[in-house]
């Protein structure tokens, strides 16, 4: 019983991202929202790095018993998590040329596409690690389960939006779109179910130390080298700046609600 609760938990968590990309087909303002989706992707993914990957990283592998080695595996990730998104962008449309003004239209688009794919690179891999956390916690208490549910659920409505206006107004395919979508709403469940196969004997806390410590890495990457610029250079700062700020409360309100 308590493993179908489980799987059912972590089926019911990708809902919450396809509410939050089904918001942004109803904004006609691509400018506007992409602005303000890009603040509320910065906001929501250094307190997720900050407040609850990092640290979850560290206390995962710390049960090794020896924090240098602890400290030294977390480093290594972060380092690798960040060099596989630098060699992903490597085949990737790049945005970084500026020859003809023209253009500049066209390399802003493939610029905000770029940034979506490689969020949701990131974001499906968390997601796995987190299926497997829920799955573990409402198997062990159902009611502390559905806490951290709920936080979870408000981390995933705003990422859902904002991976969403990225990817489908540079794109506007919308096919395209929601199969990332899809993959990125069962990548929870695919954690729930990998964690229900094979339990302790693969999914210790190393393990799950070392792909939390390459997540890090990814999130690294994405604020520093693509949101950040992009904030930086936005004609609409305004709604970047209010994008922001909303991320960081929701993360804050998810951090409470959820019992982290």
């Amino acid at each position: 019983m308590e493993n179908i609760l489980g799987l059912g938990v972590t089926l019911g968590l990708g809902f919450f991202i396809l509410f939050g990309s089904s918001l942004v087909f109803f904004f006609k303002n691509s400018t506007k929202l992409i602005e303000f989706s890009i603040g509320l992707a910065l906001g929501i993914m250094v307190l997720l790095l900050v407040f609850e990957i990092a640290p979850e990283a560290y206390e995962m592998l710390s049960a090794l018993g020896n924090n240098g080695i602890s400290v030294m595996i977390l480093i290594l990730g972060v380092c690798l998590g960040f060099m596989l998104l630098k060699i992903l962008d490597a085949y990737i449309p790049d945005h970084a040329h500026h020859a003809h003004h023209d253009h500049r239209k066209k390399e802003v688009r493939n610029n905000l596409f770029h940034i979506g794919l490689v969020s949701s690179v990131a974001v499906i891999l968390h997601n796995i690690i987190e299926g497997m956390a829920v799955f573990g916690t409402v198997s062990a208490s159902f009611s502390t389960g559905m806490l951290m549910c709920v936080g979870i659920g408000l981390h995933n409505i705003p990422l859902g939006m904002a991976i969403t206006s990225t990817l489908y107004h540079t794109n506007k395919d919308k096919k395209k779109t929601m199969i990332l979508v899809i993959l990125m709403a069962l990548s929870t469940f695919i954690g729930g179910l990998l964690m229900l196969i094979f339990k302790a004997e693969l999914l210790n806390d190393l393990v799950l130390g070392i792909l939390l410590s390459l997540t890090s890495g990814m999130l690294v990457y994405i604020v520093f080298i693509e949101l950040l610029p992009h904030i930086i250079d936005a004609h609409e700062k305004r709604y970047a700046y209010i994008g922001t700020v909303l991320g960081i409360i929701l993360i804050l309100l998810g951090t409470f609600f959820g019992g982290h």
